[in-house]
């Protein structure tokens, strides 16, 4: 068989009902792997919570969790050397992001400097989340087990501290997400890092030019999608575009199906020209 021309790059929150042989997406899945395309997912979430997901659809690529935070690469996936990986669980783990523990040491110190009471997930059961977001529990307990950024939220007037947090954060070169119960803080992690650097590896395992293709729908993915050969955003439900996401990517070619039926039909035509 040819070495593939494409990588395909995709935020997973696509294929989150994509779970068995009926889903919308399985066509493209069968073909992705019928072809050995190389294929990995990206998520703002953590390994956890992926996890499930890989295991339903059978991924066995490289994936990248926590908005760019860690890049997770099965072992014996690449056979060469990998500089600066680490070995976490059965994979071999490049991190873009400051450690977990870093990153709980700077929520505390900026809201001591912001005069912030805050509330990490840490401090937090897994029933607390999940009654603060309609998580399950077991979800819940994923979101918990962070690698590389921690959800937190402010107790009392919320307001004129969360805008102190959010300045002395970027002062010091943390990003403060905000969110609705929580925020989120990370040292700015990076999708488009993990990218670049899996391309690097691609290219040079297949000696080809293989070229990347980054898949998306909301602005979150705009790290992803900048960082690929090809950019291709998906519309939101109610077939209405990210406008935020089209503001960074005016480039990107646009597809008129949302969610993984929308996705199914852009991966069964990328794959049909190639």
């Amino acid at each position: 068989m040819l070495a593939p021309r494409v990588a395909i790059f995709t935020a997973s929150r696509l294929l989150a009902s994509s779970t068995n042989p009926a889903s919308p997406a399985w066509e493209a899945l069968l073909e992705i792997e019928r072809r050995k395309i190389p294929f990995v997912l990206a998520t703002h979430d953590t390994r956890a919570e992926i996890e499930p997901l890989r295991k339903k659809i059978g991924h066995a690529h490289p994936f990248i969790t926590e908005g760019g935070g860690g890049l997770f690469i099965p072992d014996g996936y690449f056979s060469l050397r990998l500089d600066g990986a680490e070995r976490v669980a059965r994979y071999l783990c490049v991190s873009f992001g400051r450690s977990y523990q870093d990153v709980t040491e700077a929520v505390e110190e900026i809201a001591g400097k912001a005069k912030a009471n805050v509330v990490r997930y840490a401090e937090m059961s897994a029933r607390d989340i999940a009654g603060n977001t309609g998580m399950t529990l077991r979800d819940a307990e994923r979101s918990r087990d962070r690698e590389f950024s921690e959800r937190f939220f402010f107790a009392g007037n919320a307001g004129p501290s969360a805008r102190s947090f959010e300045k002395i954060a970027a002062q010091h070169n943390w990003q403060a997400r905000r969110g609705e119960p929580f925020w989120e803080l990370s040292s700015g992690n990076d999708e488009g890092k993990a990218v670049r650097y899996l391309m690097r590896l691609y290219r040079q395992v297949l000696r080809s030019r293989i070229r990347s293709v980054g898949i998306g729908s909301s602005v979150e993915d705009a790290s992803l999608l900048g960082a690929s050969d090809q950019a291709i955003a998906l519309p939101l439900s109610g077939n209405k575009f990210d406008e935020s996401l089209l503001a960074k990517l005016p480039n990107a070619l646009k597809t008129s199906t949302p969610g993984d039926q929308g996705w199914n039909q852009t991966v069964l035509s990328l794959l049909s020209d190639t």
